[in-house]
């Protein structure tokens, strides 16, 4: 714990906090890519220790909060065929389709099982011969390279029984995404520092100097995310827009090349659905043509699952910084952690769980 304490010592966030009133002149808008990023900001109150000048607004980088609601249901739809082992990590189990969720589908008889890798998946298809097993492939470029791997080893072990469902993101295009839009407020990013482990973070100088807006990475822990801000808002006070590293002790430019080779030999660029948000040119990763037969898509014949999003829930407009959780009619009474209207509400990353989490725990204070 000594090494994590020291990132959340009170002095230096204090420190760092009269640097930044120190420095900043102007009102500026900035995004935090990262849910993880979201949730130490609510826990940790940095949100309300900032100058009223800069607000934060809430990114799309929760894996669970963005995977369409088409395949929410194509998973619901696997998973209630009979012989069918259906893996997932567990924020998923409880993310709503168009009508029921991964839980209700255990409820009713289905063997759906929550694992802690996609290795524990391949485990499984192993020691059941007789079952069909399919893994919930979600996630970033963080997950990316371990899912590839379980579709490699199932590859080489001749795995007839082993198949993903993917839906993986790609930050970048995202961002792309946001920046263009004609209702974007976004000034400057705070950039996910694993994902950026895993990608370095070679894609980013483009984006800044085209956008003219400072990308900085960061960390997760108050003193990481406090020192994001002062380095954005110190290139916003200046004019100047630049991708800068301020996760130095994990990320480097190039990133982990070996996973990156990994996942370029397995995964292919697609256009990708977000959920709430719509489809973002580029933005996803799918089976390559020679994986095909590991595609859960295919296999289960699902590709035509088309639902309707929810009229009620705007995660989407939350997700691209163009609102807050408190100022859906549906937070906190129609929509709560036990009865979800969309996946904001359910992930362990999502805006409006931590709003829910933090905010209403500090008001009954």
């Amino acid at each position: 714990m000594k090494y994590i304490q020291e990132y959340r010592d009170a002095n230096l966030v204090k420190g760092i906090l009269d640097e930044i009133r120190h420095t900043v002149t102007s009102p500026w808008v900035i995004m935090e890519i990262c849910g993880g990023q979201t949730h130490s900001i609510m826990r940790y109150g940095l949100d309300q220790l900032l100058p009223p000048e800069i607000e934060l607004v809430h990114g799309p980088g929760c894996p669970v909060c963005v995977t369409s609601l088409e395949l929410i249901d194509k998973a619901l739809a696997i998973a209630s065929q009979p012989d069918v082992i259906f893996t997932s990590y567990g924020d998923m189990l409880r993310v709503p389709g168009s009508g029921r969720d991964l839980f209700s589908i255990r409820a009713a008889g289905g063997d759906v099982r929550v694992v802690y890798s996609p290795l524990d998946a391949i485990k499984i298809a192993q020691q059941n011969p007789e079952k069909q097993v399919v893994f919930f492939a979600i996630g970033f470029e963080t997950t990316a390279p371990a899912n590839c791997m379980s579709v490699l080893q199932a590859k080489n072990l001749g795995l007839k029984n082993y198949s993903v469902l993917v839906s993986h993101m790609r930050v970048p295009p995202a961002m792309h995404a946001i920046l263009s839009s004609p209702d974007n407020r976004v000034q400057g990013f705070l950039a996910a520092g694993h994902v950026c482990t895993v990608m370095g973070y070679w894609e980013y100088p483009p984006i800044a100097k085209r956008y003219h807006v400072p990308i900085v990475v960061t960390g997760f822990e108050p003193v990481d995310i406090l020192q994001g801000i002062v380095m954005t808002v110190k290139q916003l006070e200046l004019g100047k827009a630049y991708a800068e590293n301020g996760y130095s002790r994990v990320v480097s430019f190039e990133g982990n090349r070996q996973a990156q080779e990994i996942i370029n030999k397995v995964f292919t660029e697609c256009d990708r659905k977000w959920r709430g948000i719509g489809v973002i040119p580029s933005s996803g990763w799918c089976l390559r043509t020679e994986f095909s037969e590991f595609d859960a898509e295919i296999r289960f014949d699902v590709e035509q699952i088309q639902p309707e999003e929810s009229p009620i829930c705007i995660a989407g407009l939350i997700l691209q910084g163009l609102k807050k959780p408190p100022e859906c009619s549906a937070f906190g009474n129609q929509c709560t952690p036990e009865h979800p209207l969309g996946a904001t509400m359910v992930s362990s990353e999502g805006a409006c769980a931590a709003y829910y989490k933090y905010v209403r725990q500090e008001s009954a204070l």
